[in-house]
């Protein structure tokens, strides 16, 4: 298999605020979006942008433990993101993707930009939401085959 042509869509769950980032139509590139606060719309404002972005696919990180289990918040995320598919239209997929040190590495690279922990905090959502999804299409073009787990 080839990697599949089409926009996708990141999301970085959190219990405050979602990460979202969208990748360009040959899924190469994958760049912030914005920050959707957490609470009952934010299924409703992610289904608008995944059909502002004309996205196939929406990714959703899981916070896996270190040991690649499933810990409460990995049961919280896969809630979610049932509850997302539900929202959404029936051609456009969910597709859960190991998120481990997700966040760790979003830090580290907007640290690496010279953004302070202050001014961060509004855009690490996105940063992580940013490498959740390129990381999927990075082991896309790697594997030849869709990465992580379809719901």
């Amino acid at each position: 298999m080839t990697m599949r042509r089409g926009r996708r869509l990141g999301v970085d769950v959190g219990d405050v605020r979602i990460g979202v980032a969208v990748c360009d139509p040959d899924g190469l590139v994958a760049t912030p979006v914005e920050t959707v606060p957490a609470g009952p719309r934010s299924i409703a404002r992610l289904v608008e942008i995944t059909e502002e972005a004309g996205a196939f696919e929406v990714v959703v990180g899981l916070p896996k433990s270190l040991n690649g289990r499933e810990g409460p918040a990995a049961v919280k995320v896969r809630g979610y993101a049932l509850e997302l598919l539900a929202a959404l239209p029936d051609e456009v997929q969910v597709r859960l993707f190991d998120e481990r040190m997700t966040t760790m590495t979003a830090a580290s690279l907007l640290r690496q930009g010279g953004k302070s922990s202050k001014m961060s905090r509004n855009v690490i959502d996105q940063a992580a939401a940013t490498v959740i999804l390129q990381g999927a299409l990075d082991a896309e073009r790697t594997r030849g085959t869709a990465p992580g787990e379809t719901l």
